[in-house]
């Protein structure tokens, strides 16, 4: 089984997550809220603070990081063929520089989105969802 590490209090990411485990049927993938009461506790292998800088899995006893995460995950729910080329090798560099940009400004990217295409957001337990770096240490359990 794949778990994934994820961001909650990220609409993009969420809706990816959702979109992941709605093609998983033979149930192969754990989705963990990063912002889970006690994370630290149940999982302390996997630094917080890391894990919102770059998606973090566990598959087999082996930490994935990033887009290895992506595609492993897709792979498991036979969807492979969408992210295939992330392993192309020209592809897989370049890739990988777009998904840490992304990663670094998912919030703002998912706001852009849900006013470009009129898509609502709901609000954080919190109401305030763009948990960046700075603010890890002061979530909300």
């Amino acid at each position: 089984m794949l778990k994934i590490f994820y961001d909650s209090r990220c609409p993009l990411c969420s809706a990816e997550m959702n979109h992941l485990k709605a093609n998983d049927k033979d149930n192969a993938i754990s989705l963990i809220d990063l912002h889970q009461e006690n994370f630290d506790v149940h999982y302390p292998h996997i630094n917080f603070h890391q894990a919102m800088q770059i998606l973090h899995g566990e598959y087999k006893g082996n930490l994935l990081l990033g887009l290895a995460v992506t595609h492993r995950a897709w792979t498991l729910v036979g969807k492979g063929f969408w992210v295939a080329p992330l392993n192309w090798p020209v592809v897989k560099t370049m890739a990988h520089f777009v998904y840490l940009g992304i990663a670094k400004h998912r919030h703002k990217i998912s706001h852009l989105f849900a006013r470009i295409f009129n898509i609502s957001i709901p609000e954080c337990k919190t109401g305030a969802c763009d948990v960046s770096s700075k603010h890890t240490h002061n979530r909300s359990k």
